[in-house]
């Protein structure tokens, strides 16, 4: 999602590395589930957030369309976010004593929380938002271990491919049009998002064998 801030405004002023220091601990957030209530569309799942939910869950993307997951536009494409509840505004994988009943794989969004990236150079840096989380007195941990991802380099590799292969389509969906970008949008929740990973194997060949097949085809159609 492209985002034109004033990091002055919304942060503490620093951008920060996975090996850098943030006050971003919040005590296990006991007691707390703002981050998880009227959050609206804007917790956008990628590819390793379905890949986790479904190998987690036992179930496929599909399954999951309509009442955890719904689509959006996004940049001009089409994309997964978390559905809230109607009623509630809670999210759908909130307990009612307010846990998260998927915290072991919840998507990378909620991961990150209350940092945000910093996209710069075909690379990003993390940034702290100083004005979402209302908990205080929040201790340090390294970045890293906040997000907590295994593999934490090819984690962080892929969320940077994945932010600009989408980035990179803005040029092209500006000057193709409507069908483009439509015909564009069905090939990403096909190729990357409908489309089941065997999750008994390595999610990143996966991944990159169908970021450069989409490229290819892509590549291909916008110069059409």
């Amino acid at each position: 999602m492209n985002r034109y801030i004033d990091l002055n405004h919304i942060s503490d002023g620093k951008l920060y590395r996975a090996d850098d220091l943030v006050k971003a601990g919040c005590g296990d957030c006991l007691g707390c589930s703002k981050c998880c209530e009227s959050m609206a569309d804007t917790i956008i799942l990628d590819p390793m957030d379905l890949y986790l939910l479904t190998a987690n869950l036992h179930t496929s993307a599909a399954s999951l369309m309509h009442r955890q997951i719904d689509l959006g536009v996004v940049d001009g494409i089409v994309l997964p976010h978390i559905k809230m509840a109607d009623d509630t505004g809670r999210c759908p994988f909130l307990t009612e004593a307010g846990r998260c009943s998927i915290h072991n794989f919840r998507p990378g969004f909620c991961r990150l929380f209350p940092l945000g990236r910093y996209y710069e150079d075909r690379s990003f840096r993390y940034f702290l938002q100083v004005k979402e989380c209302k908990r205080q007195n929040r201790s340090k941990v390294k970045v890293r271990r906040w997000i907590d991802m295994p593999d934490f380099n090819r984690y962080e590799q892929f969320i940077a491919d994945w932010h600009y292969f989408l980035k990179d389509l803005q040029i092209p969906l500006a000057k193709k049009g409507e069908k483009w970008a439509k015909d564009t949008s069905i090939l990403i929740l096909n190729e990357f998002i409908f489309k089941p990973y065997n999750t008994e194997e390595d999610f990143y060949p996966q991944f990159y064998e169908r970021l450069k097949s989409s490229s290819i085809t892509l590549q291909a159609d916008s110069t059409l």
